[in-house]
């Protein structure tokens, strides 16, 4: 099975566990259908891929890290609709459409996204085909993704334009962007039931696309049309942030993005099923949107 269509079926997966979530009757039922706005809006699906990837690649079944995935997938959604709000970036746009916030209130927005992160502990708690001790350890490894020491610590130096050097910078990039990613690869180990030493190699591989990722983005900020990347362009430098095409340059940042990705893929070889994970470093270093 070739990479794009190995990709097409965890990304259907994806999509169909998503889909059967918020569906009930409710008397607030205008929650759900935020929450399902936003959750279902498209996008890569990169981090639940990954997840189920990672859980392949080190022995176990991927169906086993679905759920796990699509939580992190959750906690993703959430940090979105957060970040767009007008207290944070105040963008209008994601993915090609109005954001959550411009289509049900800042009120509703922000409750769409506290339901989002509880539900996203919820998929962990009762997964299904895991112990009681993977569950835990899947609990830990969000918890400490998204926290106050992770996504969220990412969100305060980004807000707060803490990162004017490539040091800070690279920082910024590993709590906010990063983190989940790491948390992607920790999960779909647990998933499998790994040993520790697979686990770090496999969160390695993730912190160092993750990087490529965050430097890829800055560039598609530069040279990306809007209707392309689905995102206003520009943002960032119009409201005073640094970006890694600020400090590098384009020519810069491809160089990074390259050794990056070089990095990622020299872990990635030593598990016996490593050829997805290459592809998909190569992938995402090249993407135009």
């Amino acid at each position: 099975m070739g990479f794009q269509e190995r990709y097409g079926r965890y990304r259907a997966a994806v999509e169909e566990y998503l889909e059967g979530l918020f569906t009930g009757e409710r008397p607030y039922g205008r929650l759900q259908e935020a929450m399902r706005y936003s959750l279902l809006a498209g996008g890569k699906r990169v981090r639940p891929v990954l997840a189920m990837a990672v859980c392949e690649a080190l022995g176990g079944e991927p169906e086993a890290a679905l759920p796990l995935g699509c939580a992190l997938e959750l906690v993703h959604t959430y940090s979105l609709i957060h970040d767009d709000l007008p207290c944070m970036d105040d963008d209008s746009l994601r993915r090609g459409r109005p954001t959550c916030h411009k289509v049900y209130g800042e009120a509703m927005a922000v409750l769409a996204g506290d339901a989002l992160q509880a539900e996203a502990f919820r998929l962990l708690a009762a997964a299904p085909g895991l112990s009681g001790g993977q569950r835990a350890e899947a609990v830990l490894a969000l918890a400490s993704a998204c926290g106050g020491d992770g996504m969220v610590a990412g969100q305060v130096m980004d807000i707060g334009q803490l990162a004017a050097d490539e040091g800070p910078l690279r920082q910024l990039c590993a709590l906010k962007t990063g983190a989940l990613l790491r948390a992607a690869a920790g999960l779909g180990s647990i998933a499998a039931g790994a040993s520790p030493e697979d686990r770090a190699r496999a969160e390695d591989y993730a912190a160092h696309i993750g990087l490529a990722f965050q430097v890829r983005d800055d560039m598609l900020d530069v040279t990306a049309d809007q209707a392309e990347l689905g995102k206003p362009i520009g943002s960032d430098r119009a409201e005073g942030k640094r970006t890694f095409a600020d400090l590098l340059g384009l020519e810069g940042c491809a160089a990074l993005v390259a050794e990056e990705t070089r990095l990622a893929k020299e872990v990635a070889t030593v598990f016996k099923n490593s050829a997805f994970l290459l592809n998909l470093a190569d992938s995402l270093a090249e993407r135009r949107a």
